[in-house]
């Protein structure tokens, strides 16, 4: 997690390592609530995923929220398939650190999620979030569908003002198609839960999110 000299460019196509052709070997069930991380999943379920810095961290974010049934860390958004987490650390897999959160939209809803987001972290720093530094700490939305999108550009819009305001920059955070998503290692999973005095280097603006409070 202490990304101190992490390269800060993403590599260059075709550059990435080759990683395999098999997943590697990740918990069965969830830490904190039993149910399996890869499912299956209760019907109507939708799926999100974050990126925010340190992965254990923002699972913490938001496993506890009601109407998340399950979160899982991977990697994402890189190019090397079925990475190990000494992989992405080399900053030559592509990938990000992201949270995969699986919630029942009629309970947790994604502007929700959103709000979790933009408060929990930084997005203005780029390829760094606080003392962790690199290319798999970068801000990421990454999109399952059309309204995701939407509800993610109009959170974006929201809060650039709102930042500026505060006297921070520009927003860095990418918003993508949600990409092939690639469970991490068993020790990664729910970390914080397992080990509750481990490190979480996140930290928020203090500029709260319009969505879903009306404004």
């Amino acid at each position: 997690m202490f990304g101190l000299f992490k390269k800060a460019e993403l590599p260059a196509p075709g550059a990435a390592l080759p990683g395999r052709a098999a997943p590697i070997p990740t918990a069965e069930t969830h830490f904190v609530n039993g149910r399996p991380l890869k499912g299956p999943y209760p019907d109507g379920s939708a799926m999100a995923m974050f990126g925010m810095g340190c992965f254990w961290g923002v699972e913490r974010m938001f496993w506890s929220i009601p109407g998340v049934w399950v979160t899982a860390v991977g990697y994402a958004a890189g190019e090397t398939p079925n990475p190990t987490y000494e992989e992405v650390c080399t900053g030559m897999t592509g990938h990000n650190e992201v949270a995969l959160v699986v919630f029942d939209p009629s309970t947790a809803s994604y502007e929700a999620l959103l709000q979790v987001f933009w408060e929990g972290h930084d997005h203005t720093q780029g390829m760094r979030q606080g003392n962790d530094r690199g290319t798999q700490y970068r801000s990421g939305i990454y999109v399952y569908d059309a309204a995701q999108r939407a509800a993610a550009e109009a959170s974006k819009a929201a809060m650039q003002p709102r930042l500026s305001k505060a006297g921070f920059g520009a927003i860095t955070t990418e918003i993508l198609d949600a990409p092939e998503f690639f469970f991490g290692e068993d020790y990664h999973q729910q970390y914080l839960a397992k080990n509750p005095s481990g490190y979480c280097g996140l930290g928020g603006t203090g500029v709260s999110c319009p969505i879903g409070t009306g404004a």
